[in-house]
């Protein structure tokens, strides 16, 4: 059998190398979570439902269909913002207890938590009990779901609804002279800063006004002319036109499926 011998030299070093790993990767880990925030999360609703149906967003029962498929959140007042931030994305990871997996989980906004721990921290994230147990290690989410109260990481990113398209919702209060609409799964920023409505045989653009939630309408005081076009502006600005989408005869209480989205 072979013998090996260090001398002291030899075994500073061994020591300074993985003093130099341990540093490398502790920077690496460093720089991997530079881009998340730190703030809070609760969960509302049923373990393993999707919070409450629709929400301050207007959604209704879509939040626990595909693609929402219950994985939502309420947005702390900073988040919601007044209803403009409806329908933006996040990736929310837990770290600080046991069950917790560190894998992130992502969440549309779709509804508004305005109090109590909501406005305990900046930002908070009040998630549908299936989202935040999703956080969880395997078998663990009701362990996770017991905490109550976590100190989360968050980030915005990017809303990805592969196979959907962007939907319209028409009021049930529409009529000739107003007109609003929800409108819905919008990929990309996810969320709308403004909209706009081009009326048959014009060339003019109207402003619609933000009614709330998710919801935007136009009140013209005249007969509308349809079809309408949408031109959408995202939250950072990109622009999305849907043409023709509200056809000649639409009905109040009607939903029309686009073929686009971001």
């Amino acid at each position: 059998m072979a013998h090996f011998s260090f001398s002291n030299s030899s075994m500073i070093v061994l020591v300074m190398l993985v003093l130099m790993i341990d540093q490398s990767t502790c920077l690496n880990r460093r720089l991997l979570d530079a881009s998340w925030s730190t703030g809070g999360a609760t969960w509302y609703g049923s373990a393993d439902g999707a919070g409450s149906d629709g929400g301050a967003c207007g959604y209704q029962n879509a939040v626990d269909q595909s693609p929402f498929s219950s994985m939502i959140a309420a947005g702390s007042p900073s988040i919601f913002n007044s209803g403009l931030g409806c329908g933006a994305c996040y990736q929310v990871k837990c770290t600080g207890n046991s069950a917790c997996s560190g894998n992130p989980v992502t969440v549309v906004i779709t509804d508004e938590c305005p109090g109590g721990a909501c406005l305990a921290e900046p930002v908070h994230f009040d998630m549908s009990g299936t989202a935040f147990g999703a956080m969880a290690q395997s078998g663990q989410s009701d362990q996770l779901r017991n905490a109550g109260i976590l100190q989360i990481q968050y980030e915005r990113v990017q809303c990805s609804y592969s196979g959907t398209n962007i939907v319209f919702h028409v009021d049930s209060g529409s009529n000739p002279n107003y007109f609003a609409v929800l409108i819905e799964y919008v990929g990309g920023d996810g969320d709308l800063s403004s909209v706009d409505l081009m009326q048959a045989g014009s060339n003019t653009w109207n402003s619609m006004q933000h009614s709330w939630g998710a919801i935007w309408m136009l009140n013209s005081g005249s007969a509308l002319e349809a079809p309408f076009s949408l031109s959408l502006t995202s939250g950072s600005g990109k622009t999305l036109m849907v043409n023709d989408i509200i056809p000649s005869g639409w009905q109040a209480g009607a939903t029309y499926k686009s073929t686009v989205n971001y």
